[in-house]
């Protein structure tokens, strides 16, 4: 295989809005009178916010109108806005900046596949946008992930055939939706969760050009 793109997801390999995401949800789902805890959180990894909603719904068994739906939404995507907006490049995890260095020094290009709809906003803040060749959110796809489809429009627009992209995940959904793509799949996390990775790293700051060059 010769490598030509690695396409990362941002929450939880790139930097870390996963406790900005707990809290806008939990205070919709205590407004709900939902319980809703950070074990509950981690079931939402590379879930979109309709499926995550609709998760934290079918807790209580209860089912909303599109209306209400859309409503709930907006609500706790105002709220997360607000909590991310003093977002810097700070918040960048420790070893971003020399790998997309290194990849870029080597040809390699870099993608973004974001089950985020604010993951242009998310890059913007951390300082990293105009790193990235291609951006491929959830504004753009139509099937959030295990779906292949947001890693498939990266790929198509790094203009780099699928078998020749890495996908670098830290959900499970993000690990499944890569492999369906038809790349390799290296997992940010643990081993025993992300077992479908063909390699997994601790943090993002362990893996090396050399780990992308070997596959």
């Amino acid at each position: 295989m010769t490598v030509k793109a690695v396409i990362f997801d941002l929450d939880g390999v790139l930097t870390d809005t996963a406790h900005y995401h707990f809290q806008a949800w939990q205070a919709l789902a205590h407004q709900l009178g939902i319980g809703f805890t950070e074990q509950d959180n981690e079931q939402l990894k590379g879930v979109d916010r309709l499926g995550s909603l609709r998760w934290i719904l079918a807790k209580a068994h209860r089912q909303l109108s599109p209306e209400q739906e859309s409503q709930l939404m907006q609500q706790k995507n105002q709220h997360y806005l607000e909590l991310i907006a003093h977002m810097s490049p700070a918040d960048l995890f420790t070893g971003v900046q020399p790998l997309f260095a290194e990849l870029r020094q080597n040809g390699i290009k870099i993608g973004l596949a974001s089950a985020s709809k604010n993951a242009a906003m998310v890059v913007e803040r951390l300082g990293i946008a105009s790193q990235f060749d291609y951006i491929a959110d959830a504004n753009n796809v139509v099937n959030s992930k295990p779906d292949p489809e947001v890693f498939l429009l990266a790929a198509k627009g790094l203009g780099v055939a699928p078998e020749h992209c890495i996908g670098v995940e830290d959900a499970v959904a993000g690990i499944k939706a890569i492999n369906a793509a038809g790349m390799q799949a290296i997992g940010i996390g643990e081993p025993n969760v992300l077992n479908n990775a063909i390699k997994v790293y601790p943090t993002i700051q362990a893996l090396k050009l050399t780990d992308v060059l070997e596959l």
